[in-house]
């Protein structure tokens, strides 16, 4: 014999109950996930725009933390000057909109869609060349900057492109950390790669972040 009372409406209501429950938290953990997704996103298109500035907080040592502040005060000034370009609100902040907007200009222009605003997408908006203090195009770009990057060599690595730091950190002509390397779009180990390639890597990092990523050597 049943024991459930079949014209009750409890058991309906329970199950309902249980359904939402099942439901909701699904919802929940959908979320999470996109946020996550959205998080490594942002961060990783962040650590692209700030990787020169990061150098500088990489090298100092003990005044890490002041030099992390610059970066940062540095990173947010470039992702200004690229919400600008793409003519969204400029808060400095590399958030969703922000994403969105460079997913947009990369399909329309044939790039790479992946949200992250690396060297060709800055490129291509007209940033790469953009030096943060400088007051004449000139001086990031032909003579004057092959000047300073050929003083700023020989203050490195005595402009050895092999040249390795003794810690091993900072490696070739530039003393490139591997994490700037691979921000400037180069693969592999910098001291291995061409003289030609460093140079040109170089020009590119000196272009968005002028002297910055070499706080010692750039300042003389």
């Amino acid at each position: 014999m049943p024991t459930t009372d079949l014209a009750s409406h409890e058991p309906w209501l329970e199950s309902q109950r249980r359904s939402r429950v099942r439901r909701f938290a699904a919802i929940r953990r959908l979320r999470r996930r996109r946020g996550r997704r959205a998080l490594a996103g942002v961060l990783a298109a962040s650590l692209t725009l700030a990787a020169g500035g990061a150098v500088a907080a990489e090298r100092t040592g003990g005044s890490s933390a002041g030099s992390g502040a610059s970066a940062v005060r540095a990173a947010g000034s470039t992702v200004a000057a690229l919400q600008r370009k793409l003519g969204i609100p400029a808060d400095g902040i590399y958030g969703p909109q922000t994403r969105r907007a460079v997913r947009r200009f990369q399909r329309a222009h044939g790039l790479v869609v992946d949200g992250i605003a690396g060297p060709r997408t800055l490129a291509a908006l007209g940033l790469a060349g953009r030096t943060a203090g400088e007051s004449s195009r000139s001086a990031s770009t032909g003579s004057g900057a092959r000047a300073v990057l050929a003083r700023i060599a020989q203050c490195e690595s005595g402009g050895n492109p092999a040249a390795v730091s003794a810690n091993g950190r900072y490696r070739g002509k530039y003393q490139f950390s591997r994490a700037t390397w691979r921000a400037m779009g180069g693969t592999g180990d910098p001291a291995k790669a061409s003289e030609a390639e460093q140079d040109r890597r170089a020009l590119a990092l000196y272009r968005l972040r002028g002297t910055s990523p070499w706080p010692a050597c750039g300042s003389r």
